[in-house]
């Protein structure tokens, strides 16, 4: 419930009290001594739902622009009187003038924005290299992207130029400020011990995860940004859904600057690539969801201008994912079939070594290093082949070429192929446990050069 508070302007009683009489709707009315320019004030109960409509019909009886015009949550209201309102005006969407307000609040000043941004990268940054998702989450509490993000929208659905040109403005600086501060974070890192020598980072999880976009990280940010939306209309969970939406920017920006720092420029692009992507999807969902919840310009003049200007900027922001996710269907696409090679070769193998049945002989691993990047590069799948064999058993020498025919032969695919052996040696003994005196192991291996 609100309590809405209107200060009448000079001869505009009477209009606005019949207003009010009208719509059915219980009011407190006070002289006003303040100023000259007004003469009475008014209050009133209502639903969030009915604070746009009521104040539309106020401003057509007379209430200007330049008028006081206050909204205030009310924790509790007693009357059997409001039952009529509440079905007159159902929903929860709050009015335009409380959803300019909260945009604004959620636009920090640039340097508190750009202040905990950094920190947020910098913690970010920290928690990919240590591969810990606990870090992560933690420097997303801290990040204040959810406010540009949101205030982007707003300004463009209520036609705000300058709270528009903020958020996009933010958003873009914000986002460039984190590249950076994580490529000269991963700089200076390297001139320390902190950091082993030649660490790869494309092999720490964390990083590898932002590495390899694909749509359902479109998912995420279009999620988020549809959760902001909503957590601004409803006035709910505001906190924890910048954290979500901190969580869709922050790590891959920072991944990518770290991608600079190391000097992998393949790392650098895929982080960059996941930032720009989900920016765009998290705008997208909350433009859509604020003028599809009936938000109208702050001037209803305004509405037919403004309306071409949100398709425009919705059909452009559309055709950026679409060319974008073009990337991301083909990490996709190259992700599941590098998968389903290394699941069919492996299968392949094992139905190999089932058909030999030689006696002691075992398959111990198999390995493929085929990443996506080597389908997009036409690269041939390397297969290693670990093999356990007994001491006494002759392996043929071209074992490795035989496997490399058949794979061929069945996958339809190149492949190279490495095989390894370890000696084995398997108890005969029924009793599985072993000798007192003797450890606890019942075949030992030592290595065989590969063939």
């Amino acid at each position: 419930m609100r309590l809405v508070q209107v200060l009448i302007p000079e001869g505009k009683r009477a209009s606005v009290v019949e207003t009010l009489d009208e719509l059915g709707i219980d009011y407190a009315l006070f002289d006003e001594v303040g100023r000259g320019d007004f003469e009475a004030m008014v209050q009133y109960p209502v639903p969030p739902s009915g604070v746009e409509p009521v104040m539309e019909a106020l401003v057509d009886a007379g209430i200007r622009e330049d008028s006081y015009t206050i909204v205030l949550p009310t924790e509790t209201v007693v009357s059997q009187r409001l039952s009529a309102l509440v079905e007159r005006f159902p929903g929860l969407r709050i009015s335009r003038e409380e959803l300019y307000a909260r945009a604004q609040d959620l636009a920090p000043a640039n340097s508190t924005f750009f202040a905990f941004l950094i920190l947020s990268t910098i913690i970010a940054a920290t928690g990919l290299l240590l591969d810990s998702a606990a870090t992560i989450i933690g420097a997303m509490v801290v990040a204040p992207l959810m406010g540009p993000a949101i205030s982007a929208s707003v300004g463009t659905i209520l036609d705000h130029p300058q709270m528009r040109k903020r958020g996009v403005r933010l958003q873009v600086t914000g986002l460039l400020a984190a590249v950076v501060t994580a490529a000269v974070l991963g700089w200076l890192l390297q001139q320390t011990i902190l950091i082993p020598p030649g660490l790869d980072i494309r092999t720490v999880p964390q990083v590898a995860e932002r590495t390899s976009p694909n749509f359902l990280s479109l998912f995420l940010a279009l999620g988020s940004g549809i959760a902001g939306a909503l957590s601004i209309m409803r006035g709910s969970g505001s906190t924890l859904v910048g954290v979500a939406i901190a969580v869709a920017l922050v790590p891959p920006a920072a991944t990518s600057g770290l991608g600079i720092a190391f000097g992998l420029p393949g790392v650098a692009i895929a982080g960059f690539v996941l930032v720009v992507v989900n920016l765009l999807a998290i705008n997208l969902s909350a433009l859509l969801l604020f003028y599809l919840a009936g938000f109208k310009p702050l001037d209803s003049g305004q509405f037919e201008g403004v309306r071409s200007s949100v398709f425009s900027r919705i059909a452009t922001i559309a055709i950026g994912i679409a060319v974008l996710s073009l990337v991301l269907g083909a990490v996709t696409f190259t992700t599941f079939q590098a998968q389903s090679f290394e699941q069919r070769t492996q299968a392949e193998m094992q139905k190999i070594f089932d058909e030999a049945n030689i006696e002691g002989v075992e398959l111990a691993s198999v390995t493929v290093d085929y990443e996506p990047v080597d389908i997009l590069l036409g690269n041939e799948p390397q297969v290693d082949v670990l093999v356990a064999v007994p001491r006494d058993l002759d392996v043929p020498p071209d074992i490795a070429q035989r496997f490399d025919d058949r794979l061929t032969q069945e996958l339809g695919r190149d492949v190279v192929v490495r095989v390894g052996f370890i000696e084995a040696q398997v108890s005969e003994r029924e009793d599985p446990r072993p000798p007192l005196g003797w450890p606890s192991i019942s075949a030992s291996a030592a290595p065989r050069p590969a063939i």
